[in-house]
């Protein structure tokens, strides 16, 4: 019965929005990774009880809720604005003037292009970062 009681105060205390408001930020990664140690301290618990349903179903826990913790909370979206960057700002990102031509663009997005492509061990955030510098600056001109 305490269990029962237990269980019902974490979910009223999850759904009342005060666990969103403590557990702001990385929160929800400390959360998660602390919930994958329970879940597989309980799953080794009840493997040596040999209670394999409940072991699975704890293992099953256990590795979502680590891929979870380890996930960051804005990861998937994308990391610029809907519309592109600001003129000034896909200059700064290219390292070109106001006057800069067409082939300074291409010449300066390309130089980047070559250290920060993902093959070269560059990341896809500044891979896309330049390729949005690039459009918005070749169709201003």
């Amino acid at each position: 019965m305490f269990y029962l009681l237990l269980g019902g105060a974490i979910l009223l205390f999850i759904f009342s929005g005060r666990a969103t408001r403590l557990l702001k930020g990385d929160g929800w990664r400390i959360g998660a990774g602390v919930t994958a140690l329970m879940a597989f301290a309980g799953a080794a618990y009840a493997g040596v009880r040999s209670e394999w349903p409940v072991c699975i179903v704890l293992l099953v826990i256990g590795a979502w809720s680590a891929t979870t913790a380890r996930q960051r909370p804005g990861a998937r979206k994308a990391s610029r604005a809907p519309g592109g960057p600001s003129l000034s700002d896909a200059r700064s990102i290219l390292g070109v003037g106001p006057e800069a031509s067409k082939a300074e663009i291409k010449a300066a997005y390309a130089r980047l292009m070559r250290m920060a492509h993902p093959d070269k061990g560059g990341t896809a955030g500044l891979a896309a970062q330049l390729n949005a510098a690039r459009d918005r600056l070749l169709d201003e001109k």
